[in-house]
């Protein structure tokens, strides 16, 4: 039976005499000395970002393996599942931040899930720089924590207004699956079809109900993400639901029935056929073979 993941927030962090702040800024090596009984995998109840200056090594996220290379940012909302083996020369600086380090002071409560760097869907959650992009955020980011380690009057505002120019300057150059030339109507359609997706994915399967939400028709939405993506609404919705269960699978002791249910499947038998034909395992297995690789 797969170990509960543990889940990870800013006060476990920084403990409960600084638990007020809603946001760390550290250069990378001295947050890995520090945090050295930090279990993997585990997962996040707060934004993160990290730049990597030098070193190497490999990390994951969502079951995705990635290379650590210098010039290399990666992203990751709450709640996606992580582990890091990094090399012992590996330094650059990591960013932690709650959503309401920004949402308490604007109307919009999608404000950082608004920009493609978190976005689960059509982007990806990492970067390679190039020289000139990696020379401004990586002085922003030594800008920002100096402004943490000192302090002073107005000190949260200086830092939301750094790290919105890095959430900013990254957004322009992240990658994306969408292909090029897309018009800005079809691109905020496709936004709304992601959220709509993250929102409801649990109880409605089938591009219609989405399609009704978004005023189009099937097939033009379809139409849509075949154009912006090369995937259907359909593979899209199907493709959230299938890492939600992986995500169960292995942060928690619910039993496949269980997960089953919370994922409004039919029954088991029925859960464990689509996890299979997509996966290639099935439920059981995924999550035997997820033990024995952590």
């Amino acid at each position: 039976m797969a170990q509960k993941i543990p889940t990870y927030s800013i006060c476990n962090l920084l403990g409960a005499d600084r638990c007020m702040t809603e946001i760390i800024v550290t250069r990378l090596r001295d947050f890995v000395n520090s945090h050295r009984d930090i279990q993997f995998p585990h997962r996040h109840d707060f934004y993160q970002i990290v730049l990597f200056t030098r070193g190497g090594g490999r990390h994951a996220i969502d079951f995705q393996q990635y290379e650590v290379l210098p010039h290399h940012v990666y992203y990751m909302a709450p709640g996606q599942i992580h582990t890091w083996d990094f090399d012992a020369q590996t330094e650059g600086y990591i960013v932690n931040f709650n959503e309401s380090f920004f949402t308490a002071i604007c109307h919009n409560p999608n404000f950082v899930r608004d920009f493609p760097l978190f976005n689960n869907i059509s982007s990806l959650p990492v970067n390679t720089l190039d020289m000139s992009c990696c020379s401004e955020v990586e002085q922003t980011f030594a800008q920002m924590l100096e402004e943490f380690e000192k302090g002073g009057d107005y000190q949260m505002d200086i830092l939301r207004g750094m790290l919105l120019v890095v959430l900013v300057r990254l957004s322009r150059v992240a990658p994306s699956t969408f292909k090029p030339g897309i018009s800005k109507h079809a691109m905020m359609l496709m936004r709304q079809f992601e959220k709509l997706i993250e929102s409801n994915y649990r109880d409605k399967r089938l591009p219609k109900a989405y399609a009704e939400m978004l005023f189009v028709t099937p097939n033009h939405l379809n139409a849509l993400t075949n154009e912006i993506i090369g995937k259907s609404a359909g593979e899209l919705i199907r493709d959230r639901v299938l890492l939600e269960a992986k995500r169960l699978l292995v942060n928690s002791d619910m039993m496949v029935s269980q997960i089953a249910d919370t994922l409004n499947f039919e029954d088991n038998a029925y859960f464990t056929r689509f996890f299979k034909k997509y996966t290639g395992a099935t439920p059981e297995v995924f999550r035997t073979t997820f033990d024995a690789t952590t």
